[in-house]
């Protein structure tokens, strides 16, 4: 019994690592994190 396997396909090259962007990650996270305290501020300022 035969085996199906494409043996004309080339053989796949493997991606080149890239390096992470966490730089874009940290910006993010902050403007959330600033985000979150202003609305924390102007709920306190405005209920108060």
């Amino acid at each position: 019994m035969r085996e199906f396997s494409d043996d004309r396909e080339p053989p796949m090259e493997p991606e080149p690592a890239t390096q992470p962007r966490f730089g874009r990650l940290l910006v993010v996270l902050l403007l959330a994190i600033l985000l979150i305290v202003a609305i924390t501020f102007g709920s306190e300022a405005y209920f108060s």
